[in-house]
């Protein structure tokens, strides 16, 4: 066995014995964060406001501070960036995460504090790493390279007083020494901080080519464009040939479902194991420990504490968000954050739902506002990306990216959902595999089966408009969102940038 693999094993082991707290602690530990939270942020500007000195139970909390989003931060988050101190979090925060839930040209600005940095978002990727070799003890990834994708730092908006970017250069720049050096982690850090995306990848390619690459970590579609770029560059046929000692696959930040039998395709004969992670600009909040199991588990002490709105609730007045000891299984919840970087009550816009209690597990479901409701079918992310994945499935088909938005008729209330789909392998009869794409959304969303002219509503079948290969890529780039964590929303309600999409095919 390799030495240096046991001693990294041996060294994150302390993090599988606080894990397993989680059983029967998850609520002591959770009013315990909170506690933590109020204290260290009393004698900020925010605590201030909403008396956090008093405050002596969740209740209390409950009862002074309201719920938020970014609107309600913002005020305090501009200040912050110009230097403030003791604002929204105790100190000087001078690290701030750009969102990557949208492409919208409204940026928005999160803070990461330096504890929220190292005890959430840090913690995390350590977790990762913790739990796979808890669960894989045949492992030697420190006999190998480590690869991390991460985007870049934003000079439009970084200053001497904040430093701006994507979460995961946040992350890139803070990796200590010592884990660089054991896992062997690639690119360096003046790779990884190429400002050009084309050039980055250039150069990651060329330095990774020879490696023995034992894991990587990223959003999937960013590295399989730095992964085929790589194979190509070294005139390799497969991922598999070129680095057949891969072990296994971190991802988050999107599904991984339409690029999983592209990634299992690559690598074989080679078995991966992919985990799936949950960091998100706001926290690092969930970490895949079972690879037998898709759900997440809930990580409690990362200086978070957590809330959770009925999403039958959400949007209404006097909806009541309720603590973790609260969550039921099988429930659709938006997620509330109180964190360590100063966001209170914060609604990021995920919907979550638990399939287990004691410890807390959950899977994501969808976006809050991310969704297809025009004629009552109430079409999630979630149901969108399952039905294509069976689609595919059954047609022998692999998707890259693919779009959603109604299309309403002029001239009556009827419409149908245009799905602009790019494919890696398109099926052999795009008719044929619209009308099943079709009976796999009526599977997924009964709602939506509900409001079909077959039942007698007005929802006529879906249309598939086939896109050209680097249409995706090269609308992202035309909204200078290449690389990091950027992505295309792929169901919308409006039309705006679907049609930009369509005039770019």
């Amino acid at each position: 066995m390799d030495p240096l693999t046991s001693l990294a094993r041996r060294y994150f082991s302390y993090r599988i014995l606080a894990m397993q707290r989680y059983d029967a602690h998850f609520e002591q530990i959770q009013r315990d964060t909170l506690a933590f939270l109020v204290q260290r942020a009393s004698n900020t500007e925010w605590g201030r406001a909403h008396d956090y000195s008093s405050i002596q139970s969740y209740e209390d909390f409950a009862a002074r501070v309201p719920v938020g989003d970014y609107a309600s931060h913002k005020p305090y988050i501009l200040r912050m960036m110009e230097g403030e101190r003791d604002v929204l979090w105790k100190g000087r925060v001078k690290y701030f995460a750009t969102s990557s839930g949208t492409t919208s040209d409204n940026i928005k600005f999160i803070p990461v504090s330096y504890r929220g940095l190292h005890k959430c978002h840090m913690q995390g990727g350590h977790d990762v790493t913790a739990s796979y070799l808890h669960t894989h003890p045949e492992s030697e990834i420190a006999k190998g390279y480590s690869l991390i994708l991460s985007g870049n730092f934003n000079p439009k908006y970084t200053t001497d007083k904040a430093k701006v970017g994507d979460v995961s250069a946040i992350m890139a720049a803070s990796i200590p020494q010592f884990f660089r050096s054991v896992l062997h982690i690639v690119p360096d850090l003046e790779q990884a901080q190429i400002s050009d995306i084309n050039e980055k990848y250039d150069a990651i390619a060329s330095s990774i080519a020879d490696k023995r690459l034992v894991s990587v970590s990223g959003t999937p579609d960013w590295l399989l464009v730095l992964l085929r770029r790589t194979a190509e560059k070294a005139g390799a046929k497969s991922f598999g040939e070129l680095w057949p000692h891969m072990e296994f696959f971190a991802h988050g930040g999107m599904s991984m479902m339409p690029y999983r039998p592209i990634y299992e395709r690559e690598f074989a004969p080679r078995k991966i194991t992919f985990i799936e992670n949950y960091n998100a600009s706001e926290g690092f909040f969930g970490v895949q420990t079972d690879t037998n199991d898709p759900s997440m588990l809930l990580m409690i002490d990362y200086d978070v504490f957590f809330e959770f709105i009925p999403m039958s609730e959400y949007g209404k007045s006097g909806a009541r968000p309720i603590p973790l000891w609260e969550a039921e299984t099988g429930v659709d919840y938006a997620l509330l954050v109180s964190t360590s970087s100063g966001l209170w009550r914060y609604d990021i816009g995920d919907v979550v739902r638990f399939t287990r209690k004691a410890p807390y597990k959950f899977v994501i479901v969808g976006r809050t506002h991310q969704s297809i409701n025009v004629w009552g079918e109430d079409l999630s992310v979630q149901q969108a990306e399952k039905a294509l994945s069976d689609a595919c499935a059954a047609t022998g088909a692999t998707v890259l990216e693919f779009a959603v938005a109604p299309l309403v008729h002029a001239d009556s209330a009827a419409g149908r959902h245009q799905w602009l789909i790019e494919f890696e392998k398109r099926p052999a009869d795009m008719a044929q595999f619209a009308a099943i794409l079709e009976r796999c959304v009526r599977a997924e969303d009964h709602d939506y089966e509900h409001f079909s002219v077959d039942a007698g509503g007005i929802l006529q079948p879906l249309e598939v408009i086939e896109a050209r290969r680097g249409l995706f890529y090269e609308w992202l780039d035309s909204k200078g969102k290449l690389g990091g964590q950027h992505k295309v929303p792929r169901l919308s309600g409006k039309r705006t940038q679907f049609e930009e999409l369509l005039a770019l095919n």
